[in-house]
């Protein structure tokens, strides 16, 4: 009994530890079509990989600042000319103006740039909602 466990033990130990299976090389032309794809992705849908995070409040003139942060969350794609939508609601939600902001600045891929921005928002303006509309987005590093 103790013979055929000891057996089984190093044929175990013999033919469990050779690796029959070829490593797999990179196949660097396959990489480089996925972050092609992507990269073209990324370039296509920047409101998607933009993150826009802001607050607003009034200054001594009656106007209404608003300041934020632009967040890249793209892997691979440069944002530049980012264009926000700036909507202006009241106490109970009715939409009383609207306007766009150009944020023209290089954001990198996973980078965060800050923007400011002044308007004279309409009499009755209780919050701020601010969305990316569009940006130029390219691959290469911008000069």
């Amino acid at each position: 009994m103790k013979k055929g466990l000891l057996a089984a033990a190093l044929f175990a130990v013999a033919f469990g530890c050779k690796n029959g299976k070829k490593e797999k090389e990179f196949d660097t032309k396959s990489y480089e079509q996925v972050k092609e794809s992507l990269a073209e992705k990324e370039k296509n849908s920047p409101a998607k990989f933009l993150f826009v995070e802001s607050r607003d409040r009034k200054n001594l003139i009656g106007q209404t600042v608003v300041k934020g942060t632009l967040t890249n969350r793209a892997t691979v794609c440069w944002y530049k000319d980012v264009e926000i939508h700036l909507s202006f609601y009241s106490k109970t939600g009715v939409k009383l103006d609207e306007g766009l902001e150009t944020v023209y600045e290089n954001i990198a891929p996973g980078k965060t740039v800050r923007f400011k921005t002044k308007y004279f928002a309409p009499k009755g303006t209780d919050s701020v909602a601010v969305q990316v509309t569009k940006a130029k987005g390219d691959i290469s590093i911008p000069k």
